[in-house]
């Protein structure tokens, strides 16, 4: 399935105006100039410039908006797509019961496999991986991650 890049454009034009106005709601940190609606602020008006540019090029184009892409036939990519849209659905489904890590880890154990990763190395990576997101989120940058079924670790 292909799209044209004036449709691509369209949708992350629409997906940077919706966090726009989502982060005008993001509460004021006494005392700083720059906030928690910063970063997302300036990366949402990043992402419309890009969309603007990738809409100019697909009217320029003139190509057809939409038509199947050679993958959509084969039944490995068709997997490997509904994985990638099945992976972010059960992370928000399962962290809080289960907690980052171990969702982390199910996570990329599932697409190392299914991208046919030798299943020691999947393993090993998986769970490096893991602790050292949660380690960098948790220590360094002070986002509180759910624990779910692991005590706390450190």
């Amino acid at each position: 399935m292909k799209l044209n890049d004036t449709v691509w454009g369209g949708l992350l034009l629409a997906l940077s105006l919706a966090i726009l106005w989502n982060v005008r709601t993001f509460p004021q940190i006494p005392g700083q100039s720059i906030g928690p609606a910063a970063f997302p602020g300036v990366l949402a008006v990043l992402l419309a410039g890009c969309a603007v540019l990738l809409i100019v090029r697909g009217v320029r184009a003139g190509a057809a908006r939409f038509e199947f892409g050679d993958w959509v036939r084969s039944p490995r990519h068709v997997g490997n797509f509904l994985l990638a849209l099945a992976a972010p659905a059960f992370y928000i489904a399962a962290v809080n019961l289960l907690g980052f890590i171990v969702t982390s880890i199910l996570i990329l154990l599932a697409l190392f496999l299914k991208l046919r990763v030798r299943p020691w190395v999947a393993v090993l990576v998986a769970v490096v991986t893991a602790f050292v997101i949660h380690a960098v989120f948790y220590k360094m940058l002070r986002v509180s991650l759910p624990w779910g079924v692991l005590p706390i670790l450190y």
